[in-house]
C-alpha cells in the first residue's frame, strides 16, 4: 500500500538525512576543485529538510506536489553531491 502523502514527506526527508554527508567537516567539503559549491547544496538541502521537518511536527500535511518538489530537488543536489564525489 502506497504512504499518504505526509508519511511520504517523512520517509523522504529520513532517507535524505541518511543518504547526505552532512557530518562531513567543511574542510572535506571543500577540498579539492568544486563544481558547483557542494556546501552551499548542503545548506539548501538542510534548510528545506529542517523547514519540512518542523511543518510536519506541527501537524501540516503536505500535498503531493509538495513531496515531489523536495524529492526533486533533493535528486538534483545529489547529483551535484556527486560530481563532488561526496557521494
Amino acid at each position: 500500500m502506497k504512504p499518504n502523502a505526509r508519511d511520504a514527506m517523512q520517509l523522504l526527508i529520513n532517507e535524505v538525512r541518511t543518504v547526505f554527508p552532512f557530518e562531513l567537516p567543511e574542510a572535506q567539503i571543500c577540498a579539492g576543485k568544486c563544481i558547483g559549491c557542494p556546501k552551499k547544496l548542503l545548506e539548501l538541502t538542510d534548510t528545506e529538510l529542517s523547514e519540512w521537518q518542523s511543518r510536519l511536527d506541527n501537524g501540516e500535511t503536505p500535498l503531493l506536489g509538495d513531496v515531489s518538489r523536495l524529492g526533486k530537488l533533493c535528486k538534483n543536489i545529489r547529483r551535484g553531491l556527486e560530481r563532488n564525489q561526496l557521494i
